[in-house]
């Protein structure tokens, strides 16, 4: 067997709208067809691949769940992204990965699910995001 790629990765969020429009804002991803799992959710797509799937959960059952400690995307056009983030207001992080060409963006969405991009470190000026 071998591992080709994340697939999708589900999170559980007692603020379902708010969580739909920040993938969508902030990530680009778009919300999509979802099967009817006979409970309120979101599937959110990366082209025709829907990647974060979210499931609606009473308030109580996700301020007692654990999330995950993050998931993470690759990914190209740096400097659009951080527009991005400013033009949402989302705090973020830069970080240049010791050893690799990889920049890392750190974010959390909504529900604080820490989440990294990584680029090329060849699209980053860091001296520019500080």
């Amino acid at each position: 067997m071998n591992i080709g790629r994340l697939d999708h990765v589900n999170l559980r969020t007692n603020r379902l709208d708010q969580m739909v429009a920040w993938y969508s804002n902030v990530l680009g991803l778009v919300p999509g067809e979802r099967p009817d799992f006979g409970f309120r959710g979101a599937w959110l797509y990366v082209g025709s691949h829907p990647m974060v799937h979210l499931v609606e959960v009473p308030a109580e059952c996700a301020a007692t769940d654990p999330k995950i400690e993050h998931f993470a995307f690759t990914a190209q056009g740096y400097k659009g992204f951080v527009a991005r983030l400013r033009d949402n207001n989302v705090a973020f992080d830069a970080v240049k990965i010791p050893g690799l060409s990889i920049v890392q963006v750190n974010v959390a969405d909504v529900d604080g699910n820490h989440i990294h991009v990584d680029f090329n470190a060849g699209e980053a000026d860091l001296k520019d995001e500080m």
